[in-house]
């Protein structure tokens, strides 16, 4: 383990906690601007970003938990980076296509896409050093 792996992930965990009050903060203009003070009050924009936020608070935690024991565990710092680089970069698309009124659908496919292309590859990640591990390999 090494104390800049883990500094890699902290970072990470720190950006998109960045995107979630993105997210948050374009929910609260949008409920001030129409006086919606519970749920979408029929607004599909809202709605739509609402069901941004709900994605990326089911995906963020279980991404950066399995990114924080990768770095605990001893993985090089440089993929730590890689990793949480392409998920970041892809929960932000996937956060801009929410936000936006209009928006192109290859932005949300794009940048789920790469999130979740990331997420397999490190879950894959994991469970191969799991078992190496448990198995002395």
């Amino acid at each position: 383990m090494t104390a800049s792996a883990l500094a890699a992930a902290g970072l990470y965990a720190g950006l998109n906690m960045l995107i979630m009050f993105w997210l948050a903060n374009a929910i609260g203009v949008l409920r001030r601007g129409h006086k919606i003070a519970v749920g979408d009050g029929g607004n599909k924009h809202l709605a739509k970003i609402m069901r941004g936020q709900a994605n990326a608070a089911e995906n963020m935690p279980l991404f950066l938990i399995m990114l924080v024991v990768a770095a605990a565990t001893g993985m090089a710092e440089w993929l730590v980076h890689l990793f949480g680089l392409a998920f970041t970069a892809g929960r932000a698309l996937h956060a801009w296509h929410f936000i936006q009124p209009k928006a192109p659908l290859w932005q949300r496919f794009a940048g789920f896409g790469i999130a979740g292309l990331s997420t397999f590859i490190l879950a894959i990640w994991m469970i191969v050093a799991g078992l190496r591990a448990a198995f002395g390999g």
